[in-house]
């Protein structure tokens, strides 16, 4: 199923969309703290290596690609005044 933009949306899609991200933004923290604590974990242990590194990418591509979706949509819902 091909994706929409957020300005092709209906004002109801729109909504549903906020709440399925809201959702998705908790799963995201959940994973950042998981990883997070990898990277604790490893530092604690003295083990820099990929075990440090690749958890760290990750958390950062979350963390970058979660901001601007939700700036993007709290931009429209601002726009057509739903919230």
């Amino acid at each position: 199923m091909d994706k929409k933009p957020l300005s092709d949306l209906t004002d109801q899609e729109l909504l549903q969309e906020a709440k399925k991200r809201k959702s998705a933004s908790i799963t995201n923290a959940f994973l950042i703290g998981f990883l997070i604590g990898v990277v604790f974990y490893s530092v604690v242990k003295n083990t820099w290596g990929f075990l440090t590194l690749i958890p760290l990418f990750l958390a950062y591509k979350l963390i970058n690609n979660s901001k601007y979706e939700k700036e993007e949509l709290e931009n429209l819902l601002k726009e057509r005044g739903l919230k």
